[in-house]
């Protein structure tokens, strides 16, 4: 008996199209929470042995002068999860303020202003949603704002999200890595099963407080003369890079590492404070360097170039370059760069400006993230420029009083002790055109310009 024609052309159409998808890389996204760039033995820290996430970096295109546009948790992740801006996505800090606009806000909708808050990832193209929409499988674990993971596009997930219990930031998601690994695990054995691509989103609730180190790993560096709170932080980074080799040790053993892209990124930075729990100002939440910046590292073997790479990174370009190792289409708002094509030629990035902006930590107007803006930050080749301005809201910890515009040349000055502004005014001018030609602000009063 003869097969119909037909029959064969859909055959041929569905084998080609399941031996596409095995092709396609895995995707893994490793999320640090709360952890300096300094912070690593790779990136020079004396104390601090993260000998896992050293050999990733040994094995990557490894950006050492990289930068998350925010430096506060939730907005720094919703920009992993869109590829945009905070005053793009819209989500500026982690909570809503109780302020007049919030409140006009919600009784007009009838709804929590938390849920509206959520609700901006409704909007948006995530990831996560356009790798599902071209076969892939996905699983969240580990900090998740946006209410359940479903609605960041994820087919699996750990958190049930907002109005749930605890649905703050991650719920049950929260448990990855401090209590094993089982659900990520389970997740690529399902995912390699089934023969599907998938993308995992990796985001341990590590090394951010509670520091809640194991005895073995807190009396190591206790024993180096350390204070309590300084040691049980330091343990706590040693402790996440284990899971992130767990993590790494999985892909190899269900043999799928080289078929599978490892990008590592942190959400921001931490200083810790000596004396006590908590960080130190120009940290966590604000546009100095241990708050944005953070290593960028991407992993593919045999496609990516293992290399210390030079030129300046940012998170901006995470989502364009995953979507683009998978193959699909980059939506034409993302203002980051894809940098596959870099990465694998072993050829310059050509771009020598980066941005960023700070938002305060409680919303003021859920919809217009101007409201909150505290600062707008350029850095052009070695110099960064920070621009000051009055959004604070909710939270008064951070920033401190600071007036004026900031000038730094972070390539001789990293730790930004020496603000250079008054003694070059041209090229302040020069800096600030370009924030301006980026993110035109309307409302907001600057401070000190």
């Amino acid at each position: 008996m003869k097969t119909p024609l037909l029959f064969l052309c859909l055959l041929c159409v569905f084998c080609g199209y399941a031996q596409a998808a095995q092709d396609r890389p895995n995707i893994v996204l490793i999320l640090s929470d709360d952890q300096s760039w300094t912070d690593y033995s790779f990136m020079g820290h004396q104390q601090i042995e993260t000998p896992r996430i050293d050999r990733l970096a040994k094995e990557s295109a490894a950006f050492a002068q990289a930068y998350v546009p925010t430096a506060l948790c939730r907005p720094s992740l919703m920009t992993l999860a869109t590829g945009l801006y905070a005053h793009q996505h819209r989500t500026s800090g982690n909570d809503p303020a109780d302020t007049e606009a919030n409140a006009a806000h919600a009784n007009a909708a009838d709804e929590d202003p938390r849920e509206l808050l959520i609700s901006h990832v409704d909007e948006l193209p995530t990831v996560a949603k356009l790798l599902g929409e071209a076969g892939y499988l996905s699983h969240q674990s580990g900090k998740w704002w946006e209410g359940p993971y479903q609605r960041g596009g994820f087919t699996h997930g750990m958190t049930r999200g907002f109005p749930k219990p605890r649905g703050r930031h991650g719920d049950d998601g929260l448990k990855i890595g401090r209590e094993g690994m089982d659900p990520v695990f389970d997740f690529i054995d399902e995912a390699v099963e089934a023969e599907k691509p998938f993308f995992l989103w990796y985001a341990a609730f590590m090394p951010h407080t509670p520091h809640t180190p194991p005895a073995r790993l807190f009396k190591k560096y206790k024993a180096e003369g350390l204070t309590d709170s300084v040691a049980k932080y330091y343990a706590m980074c040693e402790w996440y890079d284990e899971t992130c080799g767990q993590l790494v040790d999985r892909l190899e053993e269900k043999g799928i590492r080289d078929n599978t892209l490892i990008v590592y990124v942190c959400d921001n930075g931490w200083v810790q404070l000596e004396d006590r729990n908590g960080y130190a100002a120009h940290s966590k939440r604000s546009p100095y360097e241990k708050g944005t910046r953070t290593p960028i590292l991407f992993s593919w073997p045999g496609v990516i170039d293992e290399a210390n790479r030079p030129e300046l990174c940012t998170s901006i370009d995470i989502v364009p370059t995953m979507l683009a190792a998978a193959g699909v289409d980059i939506p034409k708002s993302l203002p980051g760069l894809n940098l596959l094509p870099a990465l694998e030629s072993g050829k310059a990035i050509r771009r020598n400006t980066i941005f960023g902006e700070s938002f305060a930590h409680d919303i003021a107007n859920i919809h217009k993230p101007e409201d909150s803006l505290l600062y707008r930050w350029v850095i052009d080749g070695d110099w960064k420029l920070l621009l000051t301005y009055d959004g604070r809201q909710g939270r008064m910890k951070y920033p401190p009083n600071e007036t004026g515009p900031r000038l730094f040349n972070v390539k001789a000055d990293p730790y930004e002790q020496n603000d250079v502004a008054a003694a070059n005014p041209e090229r302040v001018k020069k800096l600030a055109k370009k924030i301006a030609k980026w993110w035109p602000v309307t409302e907001r009063m600057i401070i000190g310009m």
